[in-house]
């Protein structure tokens, strides 16, 4: 009996002790079921139905076109930065090929003529006209110091009017070139004269 009043009397506490833990109960599942439901929504919108990972879209790059003029103009200075230095160096008697004034369909050739005042062998890695009017050739064996040597220069004669042409001349000296200039000037090409026509030979008779 004394048990009985001892629980009666404290079953109120017991009631709001029971009230307590059942209302915490409740408040932790319903985070741990609202966080459930975010993690399985942030889910779904970053994997598709088919379960596999949506690809990011990556923005295409514009594509630049190239020049064909700057190509060249890179690959040239590429090219002269790359000829190795060397102690050789190429003196030109003149820079000047003067064709003077020539008659049309003249003798094409000049010569140029250099000589080697470095203290290295010389090689001429290119030479060429500023258009194909201007031909040049030279030899492809290397000038020892001291030595000369010849450059041969063909101007297209049928061409009438004034020469003003240039040639660049690429060595083993370094990127700097040598430049020619042609000039001069090829008169027009003379008419042929017409034979004239021989009179008839009449005979007159007594």
């Amino acid at each position: 009996m004394k048990l009985f009043l001892i629980f009666f009397h404290f079953s109120p506490i017991f009631v709001f002790i029971f009230k307590q833990s059942y209302q915490n109960m409740k408040h932790f599942l319903f985070s741990l079921l609202f966080l459930s439901v975010v993690s399985l929504n942030a889910q779904q919108k970053s994997v598709p139905v088919t379960g596999q990972p949506v690809a990011t879209p990556v923005q295409a790059q514009p594509v630049m076109k190239k020049d064909p003029a700057v190509q060249k103009a890179v690959s040239e200075a590429v090219a002269e930065v790359a000829v190795a230095r060397s102690n050789a160096k190429m003196s030109f008697e003149s820079l000047s090929v003067d064709y003077g004034t020539i008659e049309y369909g003249s003798e094409p050739l000049r010569v140029v003529k250099f000589t080697n005042t470095g203290t290295e062998p010389l090689v001429i890695t290119n030479a060429r006209g500023s258009c194909g009017c201007t031909v040049p050739t030279w030899d492809k064996n290397p000038i020892a110091p001291g030595q000369s040597s010849t450059m041969e220069v063909r101007y297209d004669t049928n061409r009438p009017g004034p020469i003003n042409k240039s040639i660049t001349i690429t060595t083993n000296e370094g990127p700097d070139n040598h430049i020619l200039q042609v000039i001069g000037t090829v008169l027009p090409k003379k008419e042929d004269k017409a034979v004239p026509a021989a009179e008839p030979n009449i005979i007159k008779g007594n």
